[in-house]
């Protein structure tokens, strides 16, 4: 399983954020406006809301509309 980030902008943004994220998450690839993640947290569910965290934490995240989904 994966996760996968919705977001029309920021997506290299996003994808160099997780993937410093100590191994965590890795990027697959794109589709759209998805961005698809491979992750070694067992729980994806704690995977997606962990990257929700992560990217609202940076100030071009803050106000970002986007979603961390599991697929």
């Amino acid at each position: 399983m994966m996760i996968a980030i919705n977001t029309p902008i920021q997506g290299d943004n996003i994808i160099k954020l997780l993937e410093n994220q100590d191994g965590q998450f890795t990027f697959v690839r794109k589709k759209g406006i998805k961005l698809l993640f491979e992750t070694t947290i067992e729980d994806k569910e704690a995977a997606a809301r962990l990257a929700r965290e992560v990217i609202k934490k940076e100030p071009w995240g803050m106000g970002l509309y986007f979603q961390a989904v599991v697929e």
